[in-house]
């Protein structure tokens, strides 16, 4: 694990930074009320090859590690411009296709998912599974040569510019009654298939749905990996899903940080800036530290994947809390020094907030965390 950043990844920071800072928050705001989609600083990004780099050569990627596609998650986060499919599209589904696809279905989607002319979204959760994915409703059938895909899933992101959608489905139960899963890449507009909007309070581009699978039909050349092993599959994009999550609220983090940093050398009350009294300073500086230190968390985390550490998991979903908690705590100190300003919409501290608050229950809850760490680092009885 580097600490001292090389020339290479500087210039990747520099460079993304720079083509989010070209766009900045009031854009990604804009698009947000006008329904968008980002799409031109996704375009952008896919341009200079920034949505690709962590994917394999063959097809036009970078070919590097999963900390090459942190880099680029957290500088767009740190401009005010978290885009979240690069968490579904890019290290969820572009690496499980990678890792798991046939050679036709890679020569169908990666370079597409590379250039980012093609979009993915990723569909696990249900109503009624919530945390436990071996209890998931929605089933495959095989009939004949093709899968039949029966059930809901819910608050999946970014349907309504998807170009495909990977589903995870059950294909089957083990003895003890646990779902064998399987996953498929779906056609958003596909026969049999339904959408419900739901509305939410996190304010990024990209809405959230409902799904509901009528008797939808896919042939056998969309299982991605094979059929009932899909949950080592899972996990393997859900860990990426975790580190990549974390880095955003750490860009988040840093984001409000320099906002309350600003504010604090420029607002003058009594005679001196209001940052040169320690109960302002104070609060800033402690969350400073807490933000760097859950950033070596997620750096770490990131590293045990990208070198197929099995203890990832657990470093993961470590990393995952420390970066909500610290990207959460930084938003917070910088609406209290702005004020009466940090509730106005001017100043983009607010509408960030729901964002960086959401990383505390998904894509796994803070409870649940605990629980794992409790049980499998502590050694204490299984509680749940």
């Amino acid at each position: 694990m580097r600490l001292v950043p090389s020339d290479e990844e500087k210039m990747l920071r520099e460079s993304v930074a720079q083509i989010a800072q070209s766009f900045g928050h009031s854009y990604f705001m804009q698009q947000v009320r006008e329904g968008g989609s980002a799409t031109e600083l996704w375009n952008a990004l896919g341009e200079q090859g920034f949505l690709g780099v962590c994917l394999p050569k063959e097809y036009g990627g970078g070919g590097q590690s999963l900390w090459t596609l942190m880099i680029v998650a957290e500088e767009l986060a740190a401009a005010g411009c978290p885009m979240v499919p690069l968490v579904f599209s890019q290290a969820i589904c572009g690496q499980l296709i990678a890792k798991y696809g046939t050679t036709e279905q890679k020569d169908a989607w990666l370079e597409g998912i590379v250039t980012g002319a093609q979009r993915f979204s990723f569909a696990i959760t249900e109503p009624d599974a919530g945390s436990n994915s071996h209890n998931i409703s929605t089933a495959a059938e095989k009939v004949g040569d093709q899968w039949v895909l029966r059930g809901t899933k819910t608050f999946i992101s970014g349907v309504e510019s998807a170009d495909q959608i990977v589903v995870v489905a059950r294909t089957g139960r083990r003895p003890d009654g646990r779902g064998l899963l399987s996953l498929f890449v779906v056609d958003p507009n596909a026969e049999g298939l339904t959408r419900q909007h739901v509305p939410t309070a996190v304010e990024v581009p990209d809405q959230q749905w409902m799904l509901f699978f009528d008797g939808v039909t896919v042939g056998a050349d969309r299982l991605i990996g094979k059929e009932h092993e899909g949950l080592r599959a899972v996990f393997d994009g859900l860990n990426p899903e975790r580190i990549l999550g974390a880095i955003q609220t750490i860009g988040i983090g840093r984001y409000a940080l320099d906002k309350a940093v600003r504010y604090a050398q420029e607002r003058n009350v009594w005679g001196v800036p209001i940052g040169a009294h320690q109960a302002v300073a104070h609060p800033l500086a402690k969350a400073k530290i807490e933000l760097e230190a859950a950033k070596l968390f997620v750096q770490k985390a990131c590293m045990m994947y990208d070198v197929g550490d099995p203890g990832v998991g657990e470093v993961a979903n470590m990393a995952k809390f420390a970066a909500a908690e610290a990207g959460v705590n930084c938003l917070d100190h910088a609406i209290q020094v702005h004020g009466g300003n940090g509730v106005a919409l001017e100043y983009g501290l607010t509408d960030m907030y729901w964002l960086a608050r959401m990383i505390k229950f998904a894509p796994v809850s803070h409870e649940m965390v605990l629980n794992y760490v409790a049980e499998h680092t502590l050694g204490l009885p299984r509680s749940y």
